[in-house]
């Protein structure tokens, strides 16, 4: 009977992450109907038999409607990190051009997501800045401007990374939108600043 129950479990995880992958809310709405604790079998470590939540999977497709039933089921989900790299649904939205929509309504459930850092050590902003998506950064700062003063590993902020990574007309927007002197000013564990 154990044996049995555990075939099911896999069945139905495997399931929820084809309706990830599909932005099938129908079939998540099946599954919460048959298994009311699916997305919580997700949440508890090592019980899925992937390295992603299915919000990842949703997020990284960039299925607004699938992300939103998820976190209107179950808005833990959006503090979970993969197995991969230690990132959390927000660092891959932050990634994405044109995912702005999906960026807002994890901010709006977990707005301090905004500080995690993944195995790289970047927060879902020095994603941003790194990949060069301005709306985002702009909505990140809006939310949660202290996060702007978060740094990797090597001291860098969201400004050293735009310059880093040739992102200038986003480097130029930030500087513009926020003017912060502390941040312009702040340099990173050599000393460098983005300043000239």
């Amino acid at each position: 009977m154990e044996n049995h129950i555990e075939i099911t479990h896999q069945t139905l995880a495997t399931t929820l992450y084809e309706a990830a992958l599909e932005n099938n809310v129908d079939s998540l709405n099946e599954l919460l109907g048959i298994d009311r604790f699916i997305l919580d079998r997700c949440i508890i470590e090592k019980s899925c038999i992937v390295m992603q939540s299915p919000l990842h999977v949703a997020v990284k497709m960039g299925h607004l409607g699938f992300v939103k039933k998820i976190l209107s089921v179950k808005p833990e989900m959006a503090e979970v990190v993969d197995q991969i790299k230690r990132s959390t649904p927000l660092h891959i939205a932050a990634a994405k051009k044109g995912w702005l929509p999906i960026v807002e309504m994890l901010l709006e459930v977990k707005p301090n997501m905004c500080f995690v850092h993944d195995q790289d050590g970047m927060t879902p902003l020095h994603v941003a800045a790194v990949n060069g998506n301005t709306d985002v950064l702009i909505e990140f700062l809006k939310k949660k401007h202290q996060a702007a003063l978060e740094r990797t590993t090597k001291g860098e902020t969201i400004l050293h990374l735009c310059v880093k990574n040739c992102q200038l007309d986003t480097l130029k927007a930030l500087v513009k939108d926020t003017y912060d002197l502390e941040l312009l000013n702040s340099g990173d564990n050599d000393g460098n600043t983005v300043r000239v």
